[in-house]
């Protein structure tokens, strides 16, 4: 039990955020006199409307690389020990010893 305690309080914390931000929600929705107009409706529809076509879009797009390796090939290169990050001298005392190694 004492294990789980503190996921216990950041859970009970959390909502009551959670239930705060609801109740303020609703209260400043009912205490306002705002009208919106169609232009209003129309900007805040095609405003959702495209946020979430650009997190599905970003979305589909990480499952792709992800699946098809991209994302490998970019780690691969980056800790590759051997990989030539600059021009190569044939005379190099510390590169020699490092290939010794191997």
């Amino acid at each position: 039990m004492r294990r789980h305690l503190p996921v216990f309080i950041t859970a009970v914390v959390l909502l009551g955020f959670l239930a705060v931000a609801i109740k303020f929600m609703v209260d400043a929705w009912q205490h306002s006199t705002a009208v919106m107009s169609i232009h209003g409706w129309v900007a805040l529809g095609l405003g959702v409307f495209f946020s979430i076509v650009i997190g599905c879009g970003l979305m589909a797009l990480m499952f792709y690389t992800s699946r098809y390796g991209y994302d490998e090939q970019a780690q691969s290169t980056e800790y590759h020990r051997d990989a030539p990050c600059g021009p190569q001298r044939a005379n190099d005392p510390q590169r020699s010893t490092d290939q010794s190694k191997h």
